[in-house]
């Protein structure tokens, strides 16, 4: 079995590396014919920019991104600031540099890559999908007995902070930044996925559709090593299986087909402040002019926040969207399982979380407000404060930074909920109900508890379950995700997952404000 393990890894790795590979290498030549539509698709008036292409990149061959993207965005910001200059204000273009050397690289890809999008394909998904199953599955036979423990967790370079986990770590945070800042990096990735682009939205694949199909990918991937983990807990089953459905067909298939029956790309399970720019005024005025299905979003978007979302966490507590539902949660729970216990139990980390999840959920209600305010009164402006300037800096800092950057690429060093316990507003939003109005708790039975410390070891939002088993006592926290493997790694069955009455969810002993048991000792001993 560990030769197939290591069969496997080789695999990956392999399949990794050809990947990676494709920031680097691949051939482009812009002809005319695709200038004169890159002119016409993103309506350039720019003669500068034009001639500039004309003189510097049409009908030479360019070796890798290194090479071409250079002189593009060169090219844009040259002609930009002459026509700034020059008060030529509908001459701007006003398409990112790096997302115009993104478009234009898109139309200029030729050679083997381009030609051979099935078997490049293979060697990069077929090749990691194939290596990571056959690393994952021989667990089945080499865990042996059902249960878990902590006992080795802490002894792995892929799980304890080593080199493994830093690489990992390196490795995600520069993904994340490709993504979202230097996406023509991304050209050659897109086209392997062109074939499955065009068959679901009849357009060809852009970044963010090979980040949707990673995502899906990576998540039934490593849902399959959850399957093999949690086998002996059917709760952790049946969530496995229902953050999958959800991610795969509402967050990837669905916005897809949409757009090929022309209708808005829009995912219906995201829940509004997460959705942060749903009231965006380019939003709200293609939502209006998409005819009925656009006005059944805008009300649905409203009625899911408003009302679906307090009242499912009334009867469910927030696990019904953070642990069953959302996508962001459904790769926490599976790419992210691995580095659950790096979590911090400390009562510092508390502190910082209460005040900057929180501090997010009001710059979002905040710009949401300005947002509204200058659709309605057609005004780019609300008291002095220019509306545009709010929403670039929370997509900057929140929607790219903390959401994507740090919130997925911090996983392998302080744990797989990084983004849901610090950054998400929803989360806030979410929490804040369960934590007052809420029947969901997690009981406890202290007499059973033998301090094996399994139920802390696991606990990725940093709660320090023992301290409430020890003592009895039921763990209502407005952090809590009812992700349930506290209960489904604890030997004794002294946890449970339950809805019942609001009265009796809070023990009278335990400390209102945050409900930390830590702080409850901490106040004690002094």
């Amino acid at each position: 079995m560990k030769t197939i393990k290591n069969i496997g890894l080789i695999i990956f790795l392999i399949g990794l590396g050809i990947f990676t590979s494709l920031i680097f290498i691949g051939e482009f030549e812009f002809s005319q014919e695709s200038l004169d539509q890159v002119i016409s698709e993103k309506g350039i008036k720019s003669e500068i920019f034009i001639d500039a292409l004309k003189k510097n990149v049409v009908g030479k061959e360019f070796e890798g991104m290194l090479a071409l993207s250079p002189k593009i965005t060169s090219a844009l910001e040259t002609a930009n600031q002459q026509h700034r200059k020059n008060k030529e204000y509908k001459k701007v273009i006003y398409t990112a540099p790096h997302d115009m050397a993104a478009f234009i690289a898109k139309k200029s890809g030729s050679g083997f890559i381009v030609n051979n999008k099935g078997l490049m394909w293979f060697l990069t998904f077929g090749l990691g999908i194939i290596g990571a199953l056959m690393f994952i599955v021989p667990n089945i036979i080499l865990l042996g007995a059902k249960g878990i423990k902590n006992d080795g967790i802490y002894h792995e370079n892929a799980t304890d902070r080593g080199w493994i986990a830093w690489f990992v770590f390196i490795f995600l945070i520069s993904f994340y930044l490709i993504l979202y800042f230097r996406s023509e990096y991304a050209v050659n990735w897109t086209y392997l996925l062109d074939p499955i682009s065009e068959s679901l939205s009849g357009n060809p694949a852009g970044h963010w559709f090979v980040y949707g199909f990673m995502y899906c990918v990576v998540m039934l991937v490593m849902a399959v090593r959850m399957y093999i983990k949690y086998r002996h807990n059917m709760y952790q089953m049946v969530r496995t299986t229902s953050v999958l459905f959800f991610q795969i067909v509402f967050a990837f298939l669905i916005p897809e087909i949409m757009v090929r029956l022309q209708m808005p790309y829009y995912d219906f399970k995201n829940a509004f402040p997460l959705d942060y720019d749903f009231f965006f005024s380019w939003n709200l005025r293609e939502l209006m002019a998409s005819g009925g299905i656009g006005l059944f979003i805008l009300v649905w978007g409203i009625v899911l926040t408003l009302v679906i979302v307090p009242v499912m966490v009334y009867f469910f507590g927030k696990r019904w969207y953070c642990s069953w539902v959302c996508g962001c949660g459904g790769l926490a729970e599976t790419l992210g399982d691995p580095y659950r216990q790096h979590s911090s139990k400390s009562l510092l980390s508390w502190k910082i979380e209460r005040w900057l999840v929180h501090g997010v959920l009001l710059f979002a209600l905040v710009m949401t407000g300005l947002t509204l305010y200058s659709f309605f009164a057609e005004s780019g402006t609300v008291l002095g404060i220019k509306t545009q300037n709010v929403q670039n800096t929370y997509s900057l800092l929140i929607g790219s930074f903390f959401a994507g950057v740090i919130g997925t690429g911090f996983y392998p060093i302080f744990g797989n909920r990084v983004w849901c316990r610090f950054g998400c507003p929803l989360a806030a939003y979410l929490g804040f109900v369960q934590r007052f109005k809420s029947r969901f708790r997690i009981t406890t039975n202290g007499g059973q508890c033998i301090s094996c410390g399994n139920c802390s070891t696991y606990c990725e939002q940093g709660i320090d379950v023992r301290a409430y088993a020890q003592k009895g006592e039921n763990i209502v926290r407005s952090s809590c995700v009812g992700c349930g493997v506290c209960s489904a790694v604890c030997p004794r069955g002294v946890l449970k997952l339950e809805n019942g009455p609001e009265k009796g969810r809070v023990n009278p002993t335990q400390v209102l404000l945050g409900n930390d048991v830590d702080l409850m000792e901490l106040v004690n001993k002094r």
